[in-house]
């Protein structure tokens, strides 16, 4: 790992997001550190942008989205104040002047300020939900106001929205505690006067408690808004330009990081996601193995945080809310509990309580078992990687590559017929471990090549003539599988070495670098400290020569996923860098070849159409995909009931995918584990929920059947286990 004056980083979808730092009020020390970001952009970065009228027009339209995300503020007059600014950007930065992001956050302010007003009037007033209209919420569905009458139509309609959500809520909960009084199963008193008090609230109630609960909920981000510093406003501004070479470069500000996240190890109490912001909607960027969200499996990346409760307490709308606020809500001491309201990608909403705990970094270290498909195929190994660590990652200095080499010498020491690597939801790391691990299944031979800017490419070899496994083997993708599990996939893959089996991976094919901006900026010492840039600097190509930037690896056996029809990954980001290609490498392997790879992945489509489930997932996704596209709500309380029960309705059908049990499917410990398993009693539960998740695993289930085929076809294989196997 190269060590100048920066850390090497390619893991797939992990950010750090900076905070806030001490105003740089000083137009000189903002002028030192746009100069220096800007400078450092266009000479190190990987696919430099010229600075020029084009990049200044799509820069102002960027930051514009950035802070009036919903064009709920900016009218087409303020645009037309504005507009002047479309092409002088460019000329600004290079003068080191402010005037546009000055003007533009000005103008913001007084905007913000000339709503309060009218949120409080609308929410003041009784609101009628019988009326026949429609609120869009897609905010690029909508053109920017024209004057302040829009403005007040636009807040009334999304205030309207807004409470229209709550009073649904509170009618749902009203009927449920209808239900509990009918059946009287209360364990105290308190309880079943709690729900006799609340059903005996009539629909005019219900109505005005949703807009006093929405009145609390816009003083408190105006509160919070209020205290947004020009920091932060200059912050996003430059990432504005760092974004506009791509989305993996960023500007972070001198604060000390106070990690939410556990960056590649480590140690902290809380639930184990990685946030990030955009625009005034928190996401979920990635999730930490080990941690309550990992273990819980009902938030995934790309999900959007709304709303975060204290368990006992009332829930607090987190929209607009700076990061570090949201993170300082959300982590706390192991064992209490925290419940989040996530939207997901398909528009639903569901609520997550969740249990904090001391990330136990345990769990993202390499693990294996033993698995059956009783009547199918016996005692094929399995190993569990979740991330791609390294030595950096820790006092213990663990490997990845050399924990995989251990699991991989018990596994042979239990005579497996065959191993599957999991790298479902490896979200990247280390690349010399995944030099180091892929020369496990090869001779000597090019695994990766990284390209710097203007440079050949260096070419990562495995050196080592010697091979630890020579058996079958399968690797398991899907749609979060990045960088590092992405090299390693696809070099496998080239090498006609292992079956891919999942789903396109993420397709992040760029190496980011951090640059410490006081060692890169010569002088200026009364403004230090300056903070740093995270800077695309590399990619990394296959050794057949194309990139996984953008295409991601395509598996051999494409399995059905509920996010088959919906953008996800690399694809998902704005000015996300292009798909390239490198001459191909010489490359060859005699370890094992896959033998009639057609007729395993027909056996394989073949028993996926047969398939309940799986033709459950392929509606899923088509429902996803419908979901997704939908952005106009009615406003009318009937029509609004139809649509919650028709989407309950249909969520119904998929809730129990992946929950039963696989009878078939028989997961043991390996025994050279048991001590290590038995060691107390949170490692003995741990190790239950693993084997049981395990046990529900279709895709695992499908990797098994597959398994069987390369085995069948292999001349090596066959004789000594086709009396094992189902005909």
């Amino acid at each position: 790992m190269l060590k100048i004056f920066s850390i090497a980083f390619i893991g797939g979808i992990s950010f750090i997001l900076g905070s806030v730092f001490n105003d740089p009020t000083d137009p000189d020390k903002e002028k030192v550190i746009q100069n220096a970001v800007m400078g450092i952009l266009e000479q190190y970065h990987y696919s430099p942008e010229d600075i020029n009228d084009e990049f200044s027009t799509e820069a102002y339209d960027y930051f514009l989205k950035y802070v009036d995300s919903r064009k709920r503020y900016f009218t087409q007059g303020d645009l037309a104040q504005l507009e002047q600014y479309k092409t002088l950007i460019d000329d600004q930065v290079n003068a080191g002047s402010f005037e546009f992001f000055d003007v533009a956050t000005d103008l913001l302010h007084k905007r913000v300020d000339a709503v309060e007003s009218i949120y409080k009037d609308i929410l003041s007033q009784k609101m009628d939900f019988s009326v026949e209209e429609t609120f869009e919420f897609d905010p690029d569905k909508k053109d920017w106001v024209v004057d302040d009458s829009a403005i007040l139509d636009r807040w009334r309609k999304q205030l309207k929205y807004d409470v229209l959500v709550q009073l649904t809520s509170r009618i749902s909960k009203q009927e449920k505690a209808a239900e509990r009084l009918e059946k009287d199963e209360y364990e105290d008193d308190e309880s079943r006067d709690a729900d006799k008090a609340l059903i005996e609230k009539s629909k005019a109630d219900l109505e005005v408690e949703a807009r006093d609960k929405i009145m609390s909920d816009y003083d408190k981000w105006y509160k919070r808004f209020k205290k947004v510093r020009r920091s932060d406003r200059f912050e996003s501004y430059l990432n504005t330009f760092a974004h506009m070479f791509d989305p993996h470069s960023d500007y972070f500000n001198p604060k000390e990081k106070q990690d939410f996240d556990i960056n590649m190890g480590g140690k902290l109490e809380g639930i184990g996601a990685r946030l990030r912001t955009d625009g005034d909607i928190t996401k979920v960027v990635s999730i930490v193995p080990g941690g309550p969200v990992w273990t819980n499996k009902q938030i995934e990346v790309n999900d959007h945080i709304l709303k975060v409760r204290q368990k006992g307490e009332e829930a607090i709308d987190i929209f607009g809310m700076r990061i570090d606020d949201v993170v300082s809500k959300i982590r706390g001491k192991k064992g209490t509990y925290v419940i989040l309201t996530i939207e997901k990608k398909d528009g639903s909403v569901i609520d997550v309580e969740l249990e904090r705990d001391v990330i136990n970094i345990q769990e993202s270290f390499a693990k294996s078992a033993i698995i059956d498909l009783e009547g199918v195929i016996d005692n094929v190994g399995y190993i569990d990687l979740p991330k791609f660590y390294s030595s950096f990652d820790g006092p213990e200095g663990n490997s990845c590559a050399a924990d995989v080499a251990e699991e991989i010498e018990k596994l042979k020491a239990n005579n497996v017929n065959g191993i599957i690597l999991d790298l479902r939801g490896n979200g990247g790391g280390s690349l010399k471990d995944v030099v180091d691990m892929s020369g496990f299944f090869i001779e000597e031979g090019p695994v990766v090549q990284v390209k710097p800017r203007d440079r050949r490419p260096y070419i990562y070899k495995d050196e080592d003539e010697s091979v630890q496994y020579t058996g079958p083997l399968i690797i398991m993708i899907n749609s979060f599988s990045a960088s590092a599990s992405e090299i390693l996939a696809a070099a496998m893959q080239d090498y006609d070495r292992a079956i891919i089996v999942g789903s396109q991976s993420f397709g992040k094919g760029t190496v980011q670098r951090f640059i410490d901006l006081d060692r890169a900026v010569k002088g200026n010492d009364e403004f230090k400290p300056l903070g740093q840039i995270k800077l695309t600097m590399q990619k990394f190509y296959r050794i057949d020569g194309g990139s996984t930037q953008l295409k991601g690896v395509t598996p051999d056996v494409n399995l059905p996923d509920r996010f088959r029809r919906i953008d996800v990954g690399e694809r998902e980001y704005p000015n996300a860098m292009e798909w390239s290609q490198l001459p191909s490498l010489e490359f060859d392997q005699d370890v094992n070849k896959i033998k009639d790879k057609e007729f395993i992945i027909k056996n394989s489509a073949q028993r996926i159409a047969d398939n309940a489930n799986f033709s459950l997932i392929r509606e899923q996704g088509d429902w996803f995909k419908e979901s997704r596209d939908k952005t106009s709500y009615s406003l009318n309380l009937d029509q609004h009931q139809e649509y919650l029960e028709d989407k309950k309705e249909k969520s119904a059908k998929y809730k129990d995918l992946g929950s039963e049990k696989i009878d078939a499917l028989v997961i043991d410990n390996l025994p050279q584990d048991q001590e290590k398993i038995e060691f107390d009693e949170t490692t003995i539960d741990r190790n239950k929920a693993w084997m049981e998740a395990l046990n529900k695993d279709l895709y695992l289930e499908e990797s098994m059947a597959i398994m069987r085929d390369m085995i069948l076809n292999s001349e090596t294989y066959t004789t000594t286990l086709e009396k094992k196997m189902k005909p």
